[in-house]
């Protein structure tokens, strides 16, 4: 029984905290960096899977640019709607590539920012920030926000990265250096 403890006060914690440093560690804190770690988890799984899935969008799109022309109905709106997605999966195969790695640069920052934020060191909050930031811009220059999809999708990543970033600047007071 005594080799089971032994293993267990020397497992602690599988993010590598001791006792006294979650006493120091805000319980706000705690909760966003772990689900920022979750966050890009999904996120670099997401973006690999966009990477992979990308030429069959593209291939699909292609087979089907022929009758998006017989697809066309007197509501400009619905044509309009059509164009940006055709367009949106012409641009993300296109940049596909450039969109990949922007977005591991960015799931990269973000986890290491927390791994600070988590230290309690203030250089980690502008990584972070840069880190959230960094897809939505190639999203927005690779891709763009002109058609209906896009526009939902820049909205929808913008407000949890607002979301997020505001969470964290609220518990800026407890890093340090």
């Amino acid at each position: 029984m005594t080799d089971l403890n032994q293993n267990f006060n020397q497992a602690k914690d599988s993010l590598n905290l001791e006792d006294k440093d979650m006493k120091k560690l805000p319980q706000g804190l705690n909760v966003l960096t772990i689900l920022t770690y979750i966050g890009c988890a999904l996120g670099a799984i997401s973006a690999i899977w966009n990477y992979i899935s990308a030429s069959t969008s593209y291939k699909l799109y292609e087979s089907l640019n022929g009758t998006m022309d017989s697809m066309k109905t007197e509501n400009s709106a619905v044509n309009s709607m059509l164009s940006g997605a055709t367009d949106m999966v012409r641009k993300a195969y296109e940049n596909r590539l450039y969109i990949l790695l922007a977005g591991l640069v960015g799931i990269a920052l973000t986890f290491y920012g927390a791994m600070q934020m988590r230290n309690l060191k203030k250089q980690g909050y502008m990584i972070y920030v840069v880190g959230e930031i960094l897809p939505i811009l190639s999203f927005a220059i690779f891709i763009g926000f002109g058609g209906l999809f896009g526009g939902i999708a820049m909205i929808f990543s913008t407000l949890i990265a607002a979301v997020f970033i505001i969470l964290y600047t609220m518990q800026r007071k407890h890093l340090v250096n």
